[in-house]
């Protein structure tokens, strides 16, 4: 797209690398000045106060949306420079970073949006910022109408390429993006509208396939019959597959959360029985964790384990439950301890089930359960449990241990958070893929949508922060497979993720207009399944809070 007949050619490129390495020192000291200030409020005889955090609630948030546009411009920046040093780093990668950083550098400033009607500002934390120099320079200059159209046309005559920019992954990643990139234009795409407006569970065959491909078993240890790769090939997966519908990229969150609690928690006999049935897709696991009455506040859970004999019954009701009917094994968790009442005293179990049908959905005695109706994530459905004495055997407690359920799941949370945030940005690439089609294809006033500055600006935005959740989730992943604590780094990707889903979702149906609304358009499907992603494994709120929490250590 030509601005005023002629190609743009950003004067602030030949910079960049300066520009961004400047301005960066300056956020992040306002980030340590935000956090010094905050732990002044919160914290009481040197231990910071849940009621405190609690109070301060809106500056403890505004922290934690702080540090995560700090966080994502240093991945961006890190980004723009290992494709730099490859001579990969071309003209359209230049301008996703600068818009990111005139755009970001600007919301610090001004405001970050943390939904559409709370903005985090730096007058919650008590202070101020007058950007200068670098800063400056790249919020006046960085996120122009004239950078937004020249990405477009970048983006317009990207020879086919649905990706836009380099992601910076090594060539072994690469291929395993092009595979699953494949089977879900070919297997999933032309399917999964249909599925979602029939309201109907995947496919079993899908769910063949993709044991076939390896999927169920991508990060498990060769001696465990997996494939022992990096938590970066199952982002890369889980990314390519939400894609093409984000059910069938949640089929393989199911096996990675039972996988990991089983081998993080587990006994050797377990890991030895379960984890190459996990892998080869021969059971399909679920995860039984929410209870109606405590979302996420899992510490609060009733259902209640007795030991009788060897064995345990439980009892109670759970919800929300996704995928429930047709699987092998539920990692459940329920209270052995009965005279507690937080986390201390809740077990998890290897609960086995028998996979139910459409007619008969749970046919285990001791259990029961019905469907909840939802708007999107329709694939695999969502489901209230009941249980009355289900039995489950004592060996099948994981670890063997009682009262180290919560302990187990929470090291769990890291996996299960980067591949929710992979699941977002696949959402979102989704959401542009489908947008950009229809500007490019409907006509209106004799010119395509997409000429029009306010459509393709929405679009080169969409590539911008897409890339921007991609690089930080790239790097929680590598955080994680390089054995360093990276639950803040998750925490963040996942918080942003979903917020950059659900816009892109939104902002693709606003250009279909009147259609977009129609239930025929596929961007209907999309926008109804990016909203979940504000919810699931933590609410935005609940996330925005751990992050702060663990920024006060």
């Amino acid at each position: 797209m030509a601005h005023d007949g002629q190609t743009v050619t950003s004067p602030l490129l030949a910079d960049l690398s300066a520009l961004t390495g400047a301005a960066l020192p300056q956020v992040e000291a306002l980030f340590e000045a935000g956090r010094a200030g905050l732990k002044t409020k919160v914290a009481v005889g040197g231990k910071v106060s849940n009621a405190a955090m609690e109070e301060h609630q809106f500056a403890a948030h505004a922290l934690a949306w702080l540090a995560t546009y700090v966080e994502a411009l240093r991945q961006m920046r890190a980004w723009a420079g290992r494709l730099e040093a490859e001579g990969r780093f071309g003209e359209m990668e230049g301008l996703i970073c600068q818009i990111c950083f005139g755009e970001y550098l600007a919301q610090v400033a001004g405001g970050i949006p943390m939904s559409q009607g709370e903005v985090a500002r730096l007058s919650d934390l008590g202070l101020e910022w007058r950007p200068e120099g670098a800063a400056a320079a790249l919020i006046a200059r960085g996120n122009t109408p004239a950078a937004r159209a020249r990405l477009v046309e970048l983006m317009r005559d990207n020879q086919g390429r649905a990706t836009f920019g380099a992601s910076g992954l090594d060539e072994e990643l690469e291929m395993i993006r092009e595979q699953f990139r494949r089977f879900a234009d070919e297997r999933v795409v032309p399917e999964a509208h249909d599925w979602h407006l029939k309201d109907q569970l995947i496919p079993m065959e899908i769910i063949t396939e993709l044991a076939g491909m390896g999927v169920f078993g991508l990060t498990i240890p060769e001696e465990y019959g997996g494939f022992g790769l990096s938590k970066a090939s199952m982002v890369v997966v889980s990314e390519e597959l939400s894609r093409g519908y984000i059910g069938v990229g949640s089929l393989g969150t199911r096996s990675e959360i039972a996988a990991e609690l089983i081998l993080c928690g587990g006994t050797e006999a377990q890991k030895q029985h379960w984890l190459p049935k996990l892998a080869s897709g021969e059971i399909l696991p679920t995860a039984v964790f929410t209870e109606p009455n405590t979302g996420s506040d899992l510490g609060s859970l009733r259902t209640r384990a007795v030991k009788v004999g060897e064995d345990w019954e439980i009892t109670g009701n759970k919800t929300w439950i996704t995928h429930a009917a047709r699987t092998h094994v539920m990692t459940l968790l329920a209270r052995t301890e009965p005279e507690t009442t937080d986390y201390r005293g809740l077990s998890m179990f290897l609960a086995e089930k028998t996979p139910g049908t459409d007619e008969v959905p749970f046919p285990t005695p001791g259990m029961t359960g019905g469907e909840i109706e939802v708007l999107g994530y329709r694939g695999m459905k969502e489901y209230e449990l009941g249980f009355d004495g289900f039995k489950v055997k004592g060996e099948n407690l994981l670890g063997g241990v009682p009262g180290q359920g919560f302990k187990q799941l929470m090291q769990t949370f890291e996996s299960a958070r980067i591949q929710t945030a992979a699941r977002a940005v696949g959402v979102a690439q989704s959401a542009l893929e489908v947008g950009m089609k229809y500007a490019e294809d409907r006509k209106q006033f004799g010119r395509a949508l997409i000429e029009f500055p306010r459509v393709a600006g929405k679009l080169a935005m969409m590539a911008v922060e897409i890339m921007v959740a991609r690089q930080l989730t790239y790097f929680s992943a590598w955080q994680k497979d390089h054995d360093k604590r990276c639950d803040l780094e998750a925490g963040m990707a996942k918080l942003l993720g979903a917020r950059v889903a659900w816009a892109a979702a939104d902002n693709a149906l606003q250009i279909h207009g009147g259609n977009g609304f129609a239930l025929e358009y596929q961007i209907s499907r999309i926008l109804c399944d990016a909203r979940i992603l504000n919810i699931f494994e933590g609410a935005a709120e609940i996330q925005a809070q751990v992050i702060a929490r663990r920024l006060m250590d």
